[in-house]
């Protein structure tokens, strides 16, 4: 039996996410009390990942100094990369832009996410 074979017979755990987040326009045209209001949304809707969803993030990335302005999609302006329990956690993860307000708008205003799922590599991992 191969690496290959082994790596993809191996038993499923939590799912290997990541979530990767842009910048949309509304953002950059807010103005800074708006932007300071977006920036508080943001860091009390993606608290405690791990209490609420069971979520353990592995790591962050903020690609804010080399992506400058909108980020639509790739490249992304910001990466959660985690392990989930369940397909249905991701989903509310995400849901967690479309559901948090920020003032009169919701954050899907100034913010998209999108989930990529998968397992760990096989190597690589120290």
């Amino acid at each position: 039996m191969s690496v290959a074979d082994t790596y993809r017979d191996t038993g499923r755990g939590a799912l290997r996410v990541l979530f990767c987040i842009g910048v949309r326009d509304a953002f950059f045209a807010a103005e800074a009390q708006e932007r300071k209001a977006v920036f508080t949304a943001i860091n009390e809707a993606f608290a405690d990942l791990h209490g609420r969803f069971g979520v353990r993030v592995l790591g962050t990335m903020d690609d804010d100094e080399l992506v400058v302005g909108p980020a639509d999609g790739y490249p992304w302006t910001a990466y959660i990369l985690a392990d989930v329990p369940d397909y249905e956690l991701v989903t509310r993860v995400c849901d967690i832009v479309r559901s948090t307000e920020v003032g009169t708008a919701k954050l899907w205003k100034y913010l998209k996410i999108e989930a990529r799922i998968g397992r760990p590599l096989f190597f690589g991992n120290e």
